[in-house]
């Protein structure tokens, strides 16, 4: 049997060791969490609308009745590609074909302090940490009520990166504001005092790949929300309880929620002129990548050149990432069977980004646009679906629907697991 070795465990890997159906292929899925999570709603375990384990699943679980897949826990370290091997913190293991699905990491673009002290949007454990922290500042501020600096640091939020998860994130912290805040802290009611939510953006436009209609109900619904919005601007430090902009403006907050940029990773082992613009892997239209012999690279640490449709390469999205899975998979049958590969093809279905409750833009094929409780609609649709598991689908489901008729929900809790004391142990 050839053996396969997928290096990460997101759209792009699981899929394709799900997808390769041909029994020729002993594959093994590397990822250094025991689990898969999807990513679209991370924002909502951070702002306490889910539970982890909505938006999560085990990979083994996943993966039990597939008898040709097994999972490695660990992280890549180095390839050794003369004598097809790869490094992983915890193992050694050969390959016939390697396929790297890594995706991005969070670019602070080379800003130390931005890095040091910002709130990251990439996993669920900065969902979780970002939970966690928010709800501690809030609590903070209540006993802060006489000092009006102190509380406008703990209270002011500065959201950096327009994209959808800046987008959402914002609007879901707008939305808080308005319909939990008071419940929950009635301090503030006695003392009142208004909180402050900042979107700032380097580009002239929200959601700069979505029509320009899009980005124009979002901007609207957004200052609706009470949303400060700040466009062709950029955070250029953060420190001293001070988010310093481009336009010269300085924000006095405590918060920085970073959702500015991604960039790949780079390991030790893979030549540099592997690497295309960005740092990513370029493939051909196989997505084979050039100049290392029989490895890959789907998903969005991959850059290929070949799609005529897209000559720049293609947008990091989960739906670049399923069907470069998914025509890998069926390329890699075909390759067992000798029949000739397909090249990759990618073909747009759509975009979308949810802003409030009933508020949504959605962009679909053929130039149609929704906004307002038809995109809420497909928006709330269309990410059920695509959950893992039938589980995921009705715990979300059932948080979803007790937040939406109740216009609250019951998951802000501070939870912070003590580390084990050795000197007990």
């Amino acid at each position: 049997m050839k053996k396969i070795i997928i290096i990460g465990g997101g759209f792009a890997g699981l899929n394709l060791a799900k997808d390769t159906t041909n029994k020729a292929y002993e594959i093994t899925l590397v990822d250094k969490n025991n689990y898969v999570f999807f990513p679209p709603l991370l924002y909502q375990v951070a702002t306490g609308f889910l539970e982890p384990s909505n938006i999560s699943y085990p990979f083994r679980k996943l993966l039990r009745n597939k008898k040709n897949v097994n999972f490695v826990n660990g992280e890549l370290l180095k390839i050794e590609a003369n004598q097809k091997k790869v490094i992983l913190s915890t193992c050694e293991l050969t390959y016939d074909y390697l396929v790297f699905a890594t995706g991005t990491v969070t670019n602070y673009f080379g800003m130390k302090n931005v890095q040091k002290n910002a709130i990251p949007m990439k996993t669920l454990n900065d969902a979780l940490e970002m939970r966690n922290f928010l709800l501690q500042q809030i609590e903070e501020a209540t006993r802060l009520l006489d000092n009006k600096k102190k509380l406008k640091e703990k209270l002011t939020i500065v959201v950096a990166g327009g994209g959808p998860t800046g987008v959402e994130i914002s609007g879901m912290l707008a939305e808080l504001r308005k319909t939990v805040f008071k419940k929950d802290y009635p301090e503030f009611n006695k003392h009142p005092f208004k909180t402050h939510i900042y979107l700032v953006d380097g580009s002239a436009q929200l959601l700069s790949p979505m029509s320009k209609k899009a980005q124009e109900n979002t901007l609207i619904d957004l200052k609706k929300l009470g949303v400060k919005v700040y466009l062709n601007t950029q955070v250029t430090d953060f420190s001293n309880q001070k988010v310093l902009l481009s336009n010269g403006k300085i924000i006095e907050t405590e918060n920085l929620i970073w959702a500015a940029g991604v960039t790949t990773q780079q390991f030790e082992g893979i030549p540099s002129d592997c690497f295309g613009r960005g740092k990513r892997l370029q493939t051909n239209g196989y997505n084979a990548i050039e100049n290392l012999e029989n490895c890959y690279a789907i998903g969005d640490n991959s850059i290929q050149l070949t799609d005529k449709n897209f000559p720049d390469g293609h947008p990091q999205v989960a739906q670049v990432a399923l069907q470069q899975a998914k025509n890998l998979a069926k390329n890699f049958d075909k390759l067992a069977n000798g029949k000739t590969l397909k090249e990759f093809s990618y073909t747009d279905k759509g975009s979308m980004a949810i802003i409030g409750r009933n508020k949504a833009v959605a962009d679909l094929p053929k130039n149609l646009h929704f906004k307002g409780f038809f995109a809420w609609f497909i928006w709330v649709f269309v990410h059920l679906i695509s959950l893992m598991h039938y589980r995921n689908k009705m715990a979300t489901f059932y948080n979803w629907s007790i937040a939406y008729f109740t216009k609250d929900h019951d998951l802000r809790m501070i939870i912070r697991p003590n580390a084990p004391n050795k000197d007990n142990s």
